[in-house]
């Protein structure tokens, strides 16, 4: 028997494996879920035991586990694959969103509904299965193989850093592949080739010892709400362009190549209205929206909080005003030197009558870029071309994956986005989804890779 044939006669099972992976509520962020985040990292390695591969533990870390195992017996004139993925998912809430209850999925449409199925659950058990169809059908592999997933990734791998440099020996590998990643469309791949860092803060703004009353006091004293507001209109100016001093200092140029590339992808700014309902698009001056979105450093406000927010009327001046606020940073952009940029700004402008302080929130990540004619890439955009029977686009994306930049750093190996979920599927939203024919072909690629990398 084929491989492929293996992969088809066992698909009931593995679609039923997938319903079973994802009833677990692994959520990395809530501590309620500590121990189903546990659970699900002992349902993978027992499900890579279960498929063949040897070593395969749960290891601690300072946080939530990872999952290492391996198949290194293709030689050592064979290269060696490490494939990362997560088992951690987003919280489902708010729950009466959700057409059925996210840690119940069901099948409809030819689609798996639930709370990580998409990300990353269907994602990471697509190269396993295939790992196990090659090993049942022949006997062995073309390559060698080791796995690497995570339970920590959907609150930015704290732990991942000393873990990886800990265990560099065990990780190191000729390609990385990582089975979290997005395909373009149905019927369209895609080759991600850069990752966004990611930089989070909190400007907290304080005036009065508490809140007053604004007839008594308004017109007197500073009201921190408005210096706020007016120390947030001075990050960016009317046009879009961030105004922060040194905020692009770093950021390499985009080239006349990758323009063009970006180019090519059809996203027209018709369809990113359409699919948000905002009125037009907007954004730092002298590059299209795809450019920006793709490839050009963002400065966002995510929250405010200042004052009465309930209903009605409570007249007072409030004591304190904040902002959460994230940067999706661009090679070669470092997030301690965004994070030090905005703070001297805020310093700088801050009104009188007020304080202001900037103060690191978790999450950060830095920036990835993989480089020209990369070899790992080359081959998987060839097997995408095949599986799909068009070409992938070149793309980048605005999201960020932390442990990328750290395998790098660590490993020195650059890594390749292999992953098949698509960007409408309700990642981190209510009623996610995964497309069961994605599934499938999914599988189908992994296996060609595996045969070209191990031909090659």
């Amino acid at each position: 028997m084929s491989w492929e044939a293996y992969l088809d006669r066992n698909q009931p099972r593995f679609v039923e494996e997938l319903l079973d992976f994802v009833r677990i509520p692994s959520v990395s962020a809530k501590p309620e879920n500590i121990p189903d985040v546990q659970r699900a990292g002992e349902w993978v390695a027992a499900r890579l035991t279960a498929a063949g591969a040897e070593r395969a533990e749960v290891l601690p870390t300072a946080g939530h586990p990872v999952v290492c195992a391996e198949w290194l017996h293709a030689g050592p004139d064979k290269p060696t694959l490490l494939i990362y993925g997560h088992f951690d998912v987003q919280p489902a809430e708010p729950f009466d969103l959700w057409t059925t209850p996210p840690f119940q999925p069901e099948i409809r449409e030819g689609r798996v509904w639930g709370r990580g199925a998409s990300d990353d659950k269907g994602g990471m058990l697509i190269p396993i299965l295939a790992f196990e169809a090659m090993l049942r059908a022949t006997g062995r592999l073309p390559v060698n193989v080791k796995f690497f997933f995570e339970g920590q990734e959907e609150i930015g791998s704290p732990d991942l850093p000393p873990f990886v440099a800990a265990n560099a020996d065990r990780l190191q590998a000729d390609m990385i592949f990582s089975a979290d990643g997005l395909q373009w469309a149905p019927g369209q791949p895609q080759i991600v080739e850069a990752l966004k860092g990611l930089v989070s803060l909190e400007i907290v703004v304080k005036g009065p010892r508490s809140d007053q009353h604004s007839g008594m006091v308004g017109g007197g004293i500073a009201n921190p709400a408005l210096a706020l507001a007016q120390i947030l209109a001075g990050l960016r100016n009317a046009d879009g362009l961030i105004t922060v001093e040194g905020f692009y200092d770093d950021v390499i140029p985009l080239s006349d190549e990758v323009r063009a590339a970006i180019d090519r992808v059809p996203f027209p700014d018709v369809e990113l209205l359409a699919d948000t309902g905002a009125t037009t698009t907007w954004g730092e001056p002298g590059y299209t929206t795809k450019e920006r979105i793709f490839a050009r450093p963002t400065l966002d406000i995510n929250g405010l909080t200042s004052g009465w927010q309930g209903a009605g009327t409570k007249t007072v001046l409030p004591a304190t005003a904040s902002a959460k606020i994230t940067c999706r940073l661009v090679a070669a952009q470092s997030p301690e030197a965004i994070f030090e940029a905005i703070r001297a700004h805020v310093e700088k402008h801050c009104p009188p009558g007020v304080t202001a302080e900037v103060l690191r929130n978790p999450g950060r990540a830095d920036p990835f870029l993989v480089p020209s004619g990369h070899n790992a890439t080359a081959v998987a955009s060839q097997i995408l071309q095949e599986v799909y029977g068009r070409a992938p686009y070149r793309t980048r994306v605005g999201g960020s994956i932390p442990v990328m930049t750290t395998l790098l750093e660590t490993l020195g190996v650059h890594a390749v986005m292999f992953g098949f979920s698509h960007g409408d599927e309700n990642l981190h939203a209510p009623n996610e989804f995964f497309r069961l024919d994605a599934f499938r072909l999914g599988q189908t690629a992994y296996g060609r890779l595996f045969e070209r990398l191990g031909a090659d």
